[in-house]
């Protein structure tokens, strides 16, 4: 059964309470568990209960999904309700935009894939941002790079500013949290601008955010809440590798653009085994929006490809 997701609402089972570590055990049916912090109203409950649990964190490698209390409830473990569809989850991060799908949100997708795989992010109007994870924080470096011009402490502003707003995002798309710490370039920043500029640009990770004061360093720190697993978890196994699925769906975009550039021609799909085993599941869909004129080439594992090689070939 899939891990429980983020903003899903379901009748659990108290299975076991370590007061200890302030933690509750629950057992949501079909062998899937999360794990309860014991506060508030749920100091008062005692194992055997059925409770109703909203999924506030999901599970990601090493350690399962969190939920909150909600309340009592009656009968067996089950689902209640659905997590938001995704356009209720965009619309809360850019409620002023529209969303865009078709051919223009396939391209995109292929931008924001490289954007999470990246460390090293450009700015507008020059300089870069590197951010990097470790197992106690999220590491963001600002470098000014090529901007400046004029007078160089208002460059060192407009850098650390946009600085923040290309954080905020791409941390966003990466789905990255917990401790975060921003080198900020130079010393003596304007606090209170930049301590704005921060909350402005997470306000729609709100609430739970928590903004720290510049340290004498020139260092930022904020702490962000847990609310969906890495994205590059979601894309890579644990060595860091894209995934076959991954692939797989990197092919599908590929195939629906040549097939687009090219509406008379056969497309040949060639890919690892185990890609073209994942990518399976998705020909269906590339033949609504194509039409069925596609082979599929698995190539030989002794090739001399590597395993994430894709090719798509116009016959």
């Amino acid at each position: 059964m899939p891990s429980p997701i983020v903003g899903e609402l379901w009748a659990a089972r108290v299975r076991r309470i370590d007061r200890s570590l302030g933690t509750a055990f629950l057992d949501l049916g079909h062998g899937s568990e999360t794990l309860l912090n014991l506060t508030g109203d749920a100091l008062r409950l005692t194992e055997g209960a059925l409770i109703a649990v909203e999924i506030t964190s999901p599970a990601r490698r090493g350690k399962g999904p969190v939920g909150r209390f909600n309340g009592f409830e009656e009968g067996q473990p089950r689902l209640l309700a659905s997590a938001p569809p995704l356009e209720t989850q965009l619309k809360a991060f850019a409620s002023q935009q529209s969303i865009v799908t078709g051919p223009l949100a396939r391209e995109v997708a292929d931008l924001a894939e490289a954007q999470v795989l990246a460390v090293e992010h450009g700015m507008p109007g020059g300089g870069s941002i590197a951010i990097e994870t470790t197992r106690a924080l999220i590491a963001i470096d600002v470098d000014l790079g090529g901007r400046g011009g004029g007078d160089p402490r208002r460059a060192m502003r407009q850098a650390n500013l946009a600085a923040i707003s290309q954080a905020a995002r791409l941390i966003r798309l990466k789905g990255l949290a917990g401790l975060v710490v921003m080198d900020l370039i130079g010393k003596g920043q304007d606090g209170e601008a930049i301590t704005s500029a921060v909350k402005s640009a997470f306000e729609p990770d709100q609430p739970g955010v928590v903004v720290g004061p510049i340290s004498r360093f020139g260092t930022l720190e904020l702490a962000i809440p847990r609310r969906q697993a890495p994205t590059i978890e979601l894309l890579c196994d644990a060595d860091g590798r894209l995934t076959p699925t991954t692939l797989a769906l990197r092919l599908m975009r590929m195939a629906e653009q040549e097939g687009r550039a090219d509406p008379g021609g056969r497309l040949s799909l060639i890919c690892a085994p185990s890609v073209a085993q994942a990518a399976d599941a998705f020909l269906p869909d590339l033949a609504a929006r194509i039409g069925p004129r596609y082979d599929l080439q698995p190539f030989a594992e002794a090739a001399s490809f590597g395993a994430d090689h894709l090719d798509v070939r116009i016959t």
